[in-house]
């Protein structure tokens, strides 16, 4: 990377407006798509990362380390990658995700997730006779939608450690129309004031259409890890030494999502989340580091050698 402009082959454009971290990575190699589809570094990149260090131990058998159980999950986007892990049968004391952005972040925190369906309920007649009779849920859920929070509480206008209410698909009809939405926050306790704020819009919406029913459904995701972790400091303690031990930076962070650590942790699995080298996650204009993978490589591989000393 040359620190410039990065034209795609579909005329979309990397620069340091749209991709700020670029500015650190002059030099570097870069990973991108033509820009009409995701990368998906999120989580290839982690994926790459631990076949390499798979790759480097079978190499070097003579290195020092206890134990090691690789395990790839599926459906962790949608939050089930370790529905079907046996713990027991893994047998582990401590886990790593590599699922995070960048370089040198250590993700100590995440949020707590649920997710909402708002189905509307109404009734279908052909056009031509629905006078007195169709019941459009269509335009329930269009009420409910416009009534939740626009200027705050939505992705695009929160940071940091504020919380969100998220609707991410609709479909439907004239006789049934389904919402989907996510629930985030760092406080627990906050999604069931965000709950609370869906099922109230939810209700008043069935009451401006006469014959309207609403079914609200919640489903437990995940929680913020960070609890989770005080059972086990060493888990972050020794990630930060592999860190200081191969001369690089890096600092605990908070992610503004969840991984499978989120679900690990609170079953009894510390598991931090590291960098994986991917930026701009989930967007056309997704790309990866290829220095900044070697680097989350090196330091698994240090800090499984930190893990077998401990052990010794």
């Amino acid at each position: 990377y040359d620190g410039g402009e990065v034209r795609l082959p579909s005329g979309a454009v990397l620069n340091h407006s749209n991709s700020p971290t670029l500015h650190a990575l002059v030099g570097k190699t870069l990973v991108t798509t033509d820009g009409t589809t995701l990368l998906g570094g999120d989580d290839k990149a982690g994926v790459a990362i631990i076949m390499e260090v798979a790759h480097h131990l079978m190499e070097r058998p003579n290195l020092a380390h206890g134990p090691l159980r690789i395990l790839f999950t599926c459906d962790e986007e949608i939050g089930r990658g370790t529905d079907k892990i046996d713990l027991e049968k893994l047998g582990a004391t401590v886990a790593y995700t590599i699922d995070g952005g960048g370089i040198g972040m250590i993700d100590v925190e995440t949020f707590s997730a649920d997710a909402m369906r708002v189905t509307f309920i109404g009734h279908n007649i052909h056009p031509a006779i629905a006078k007195g009779q169709m019941i459009n849920s269509l335009r329930g859920a269009a009420t409910f939608v416009d009534s939740l929070p626009k200027l705050d509480r939505t992705p695009e206008t929160t940071s940091e450690r504020d919380g969100f209410i998220h609707v991410h698909d609709i479909h439907g009809g004239v006789g049934r129309c389904e919402v989907d939405l996510i629930l985030r926050s760092f406080v627990a306790s906050q999604l069931d004031d965000f709950a609370s704020l869906v099922i109230e819009a939810a209700e008043a919406a069935i009451a401006k259409t006469p014959g309207l029913r609403v079914e609200v459904q919640r489903r437990r995701q995940y929680r913020n890890l960070a609890e989770g972790l005080q059972t086990l400091p060493e888990a972050v303690a020794l990630a930060s030494q592999a860190f200081e031990n191969l001369g690089h930076s890096h600092q605990l962070a908070i992610v503004r999502g969840g991984t499978d650590g989120s679900q690990l942790t609170e079953k009894g699995l510390p598991t931090p989340n590291l960098s994986s080298g991917q930026h701009n996650i989930h967007s056309v204009l997704e790309f990866a580091c290829l220095d900044e993978m070697t680097v989350a490589t090196e330091h698994a591989i240090e800090l499984l050698r930190l893990w077998g000393e401990k052990r010794s």
